[in-house]
């Protein structure tokens, strides 16, 4: 069964190219609201159903959260094969820091993983509004991927994520 996001309801949320900006459980700089650290957010629902939704070949997306949580799939999965090999929460460490180096492409750009999925930008600054929105949500995920895929004492947690 495909998990599908909770955040349904677009009132007072800010979109950039058809990504909602949803609030985060984050002290990272960036455009996203401040989310209560009580509350599950979109990262949390990214990488709690991560195993079952990678599976899934096809996503009836239902709503604009559904879109970004297809992204951060992706990127959870991209993430988990750059900790591949990594045998300590150090070389992880370095490989999700090296990850959040790249450029972060928006839709129309070269490198966008989904082409057709989201609006191009009609603007420079929306542009950047969902480049900074991205590079600090795939920051809060890396941290969050990073706390689940190693152990207190620092070696890899395979079973956690062994789904690739």
């Amino acid at each position: 069964m495909v998990y599908h996001s909770s955040f349904v309801g677009e009132e007072g949320i800010t979109k950039a190219c058809g990504f909602p900006l949803l609030p985060l459980k984050s002290h990272i700089k960036g455009p996203a609201p401040v989310s209560d650290q009580g509350k599950t957010d979109i990262v949390d629902e990214a990488i709690t159903f991560f195993r079952a939704n990678v599976f899934f070949r096809n996503f009836d997306v239902k709503s604009p959260a559904d879109k970004l949580l297809i992204y951060l799939t992706f990127y959870i999965n991209v993430a988990l094969k750059r900790l591949e090999g990594c045998r300590t929460l150090a070389e992880g460490t370095k490989a999700i820091i090296n990850l959040g180096l790249e450029n972060v492409p928006v839709p129309g750009e070269s490198g966008f993983p989904f082409p057709g999925l989201f609006v191009l930008p009609q603007s420079q600054k929306e542009a950047e509004l969902l480049r900074n929105y991205l590079k600090q949500i795939r920051e809060e995920t890396s941290g969050r991927l990073l706390s689940v895929a190693y152990r207190p004492n620092g070696t890899p947690n395979k079973w956690s994520w062994s789904c690739h």
